[in-house]
């Protein structure tokens, strides 16, 4: 098990709920009785891994303690020491986080039991659930086990023995999580960070002699990676065209081609053609071939194809990264897959023999563990590696981009697999299946592939047919609000302006959709200007793509026969000025906000200007450069936007990964004073120049 880091969500932590039973509460002078201990597991209290055992202290157990928690002299005859019992302690709760109410006086006393005993102390991590109590309801008239568990609903039982208290911390705990959210605390450094903020309570603890129960988030050890599986997609490195045989072919002219061609799997189907949805194939590899003969002999070679072709066929998208491609083999146990394009048909196919230079393991695990999520606090543990893996990418010197694109790779797969999971939930909840084909889309800068790692949900549902507030309206409702809520509780926040599909202005059948972006168009109201240029970097991620891709379609198609609504888009582009009187930057708190002052009026121009000329990309580097490729724009203009654009990610993404290890809440504000001097210029004059962007928009708008 991995140790936590600040970037792991609080509902994903692998913990340990503790609690010890003592001698007394000087803990500079009490001696352990007992220690309790459960284990936490996404999210829930794990009844079955449980710890409890009895502790000798050597000495007398005084008369008073023995009337709060039961524990006499008698019982622990016979028991292990100290020094035994935690030896047993420690292997029960291995790299876990600890959790308990009041920790601090437990780890106190451990420490001192510890050093008595002569053996090693370090104090491991850990969080105190009265000062996340605080956290979550300061208004509370005491912070209690009790008061606390009495707020959120938790039956306490067995009060006073270790083990009920720290199931009690336990189930306290779990129940905190959706509070904390609520305060945008959703992982351990936030909690830290947040615990950590409370001095007066942290100080009472130091004059009782207690221990400090949270520690400083610090960034985990770097671990490097091999960079050529994130740099390298799947379409450029498959065999194409693939070999097709029909279903009635004989293995002996399967063995034929594979013998000939020099390949070690043929693909089958009923056509034999390689022009197909790729559902309509399965496959025949060289162990099928081995296989068959072992068990038949050189009659095996007159088996028909079809016959042992393995089916359902395994496939990965030709755009996606290497890396899913590893992770997709490695969980199947298999050898090839079939390659698809973005519409489902059969392009190409990918063996491991193609992958052998490949040996990136720092995200492999993210396709399997989004893919195969049970719940939220699944794909929250698997969300929480990306910051890590960014990291890893930028000490590569991995373009930015790149590394946003695989961010806004696995947040359409965490998006796709919550749509999953909500769909699940509406059947079990009895609401019957989707009443009619369906698109769950990405918008925003998880549609364009842009995504940092701070984003919160910008999604929509388009679906076949229907009226607003009718009967599949209303079941789409429901499925949105259980997406949302997935997302939200996997560490996608919800989104501030709303742009959810849970909101009946993001949700509603094609036909619906496409009056809605005609009105919108044709009003040209600044407030439809906010709601209509997101639907030009959507992406369907999940149910029936081609509903999305005719949305897309008919929006780019009528934005570019308005001339005027592309001029007032981008007529929005101005961003304001961020430079004081002095020429210096004006900073909040020591930061900027880059995605406003410089992020937002590259990617809004470029958009703009894309609508205006029929550029039908969503990606902010293809536009600009179809915007190239037309001579719209100097070269020296569009160069330095595309520069740009690839610095201010850059830019951002380091900054987030700082916040993220330090438990600070992560934003789109950079700090100049932690960048290097140069950076801070180039920084300063590209804003400066940005300056002028409404100006060159205007300008390129009608060439």
């Amino acid at each position: 098990m991995k140790p936590a880091t600040g970037a792991t969500p609080l509902i994903a932590i692998a913990g340990i709920a503790v609690d010890t039973e003592t001698t007394g509460l000087d803990a500079t002078r009490a001696r352990i009785l007992q220690i309790g201990a459960v284990g936490i597991s996404g999210g829930k209290i794990e009844p079955e891994r449980s710890f409890d055992v009895l502790v000798d202290p050597g000495e007398a157990v005084p008369p008073a303690s023995s009337r709060i928690h039961g524990i006499t002299d008698d019982r622990l005859v016979g028991q292990p020491d100290f020094a035994a019992a935690w030896t047993r302690f420690q292997e029960f709760a291995g790299a876990r986080v600890l959790v308990g109410h009041s920790i601090g006086f437990d780890l106190a006393v451990m420490e001192r039991e510890c050093r008595a005993a002569g053996l090693p102390w370090i104090k491991p991590r850990a969080l105190c659930t009265r000062l996340l109590a605080t956290v979550a309801n300061p208004n509370l008239a005491d912070h209690s086990l009790e008061m606390v568990a009495g707020w959120l609903g938790v039956e306490i039982a067995d009060r006073h023995t270790a083990l009920g208290d720290a199931a009690a911390a336990g189930e306290v705990f779990v129940a905190l999580l959706p509070e904390l959210r609520k305060r945008n605390v959703r992982t351990l450094g936030e909690a830290e960070l947040a615990c950590l903020a409370l001095s007066r309570d942290l100080e009472a603890g130091h004059r009782a002699g207690w221990v400090e129960p949270v520690s400083r988030p610090r960034p985990p050890a770097f671990q490097s990676v091999d960079p050529y599986a994130y740099r390298h997609r799947v379409g450029s490195l498959m065999s194409h065209p693939p070999v097709v045989v029909k279903e009635e072919e004989p293995l002996r002219r399967v063995v034929e081609l594979m013998t000939g061609r020099k390949i070690s799997s043929v693909l089958v189907s009923g056509p034999g053609r390689p022009d197909q949805p790729v559902a309509d194939y399965g496959i025949v590899t060289e162990r099928d071939v081995m296989r068959q003969i072992a068990g038949g002999g050189s009659d095996a070679l007159d088996v028909p194809a079809g016959a042992i072709a393995s089916r359902p066929l395994a496939s990965v998208r030709a755009d996606a990264f290497a890396y899913r491609a590893i992770g997709r083999m490695d969980r199947l146990k298999i050898r090839h897959l079939a390659v698809r394009d973005d519409a489902g048909m059969l392009a190409g196919v990918l063996s491991a023999r193609d992958l052998l230079r490949l040996r990136a393991a720092a995200a492999i695990d993210l396709e399997d563990r989004i893919e195969h999520a049970a719940d939220a606090a699944g794909l929250a543990d698997a969300w929480a590696m990306l910051p890590g893996v960014a990291r890893a990418l930028l000490a590569e010197e991995i373009d930015p981009r790149i590394v946003a694109e695989i961010v806004s790779e696995e947040l359409r797969a965490l998006t796709r697999r919550a749509a999953v999971l909500a769909e699940q939930a509406m059947r079990a909840e009895g609401h019957g299946a989707a009443p009619c084909p369906y698109a769950v889309l990405v918008l925003g800068s998880g549609g364009r592939g842009e995504s940092l790692l701070a984003p919160d949900q910008d999604n929509a549902i388009v679906f076949a047919q229907g009226e607003p507030d009718g009967a599949e309206d209303r079941w789409f409702a429901a499925l949105g609000a259980r997406l949302a809520d997935i997302l939200d509780a996997a560490g996608v926040p919800y989104c501030k302006g709303g742009v959810m599909a849970r909101n009946a202005a993001f949700r509603g059948s094609l036909r619906t959709w496409t009056e809605r972006i005609d009105g919108w168009i044709r009003r040209l109201r600044p407030e439809d200007l906010l709601n209509v240029d997101i639907f030009y970097d959507l992406k369907p991620v999940h149910g029936d793509a081609a509903l999305g891709e005719a949305l897309f379609g008919h929006a780019y198609a009528r934005g570019h026969a308005e001339p005027t609504f592309a001029k007032l888009l981008g007529e929005q582009i101005a961003a304001g000025n961020p430079f004081t009187f002095m020429g210096g930057l004006h900073l909040e708190d020591g930061r900027l906000d880059v995605k406003m002052h410089g992020l937002f009026p590259i990617v809004a121009a470029a958009r703009a200007l894309a609508i205006r000329h029929d550029i039908r990309a969503v990606s902010t580097r293809v536009r600009l450069e179809g915007l190239l490729s037309l001579d719209i724009g100097g070269k020296e203009d569009m160069k330095a936007m595309l520069a740009g654009h690839v610095f201010l990610i850059g830019l951002l993404l380091d900054q987030q990964i700082r916040d993220i290890y330090a438990g600070v809440p992560v934003s789109n504000r950079v700090e100049p004073a932690a960048i290097r001097r140069e950076e801070q210029a180039e920084l300063k004059a590209l804003i400066r120049r940005l300056q002028s962007m409404p100006q060159l928009v205007r300008d390129l708008m009608f060439r």
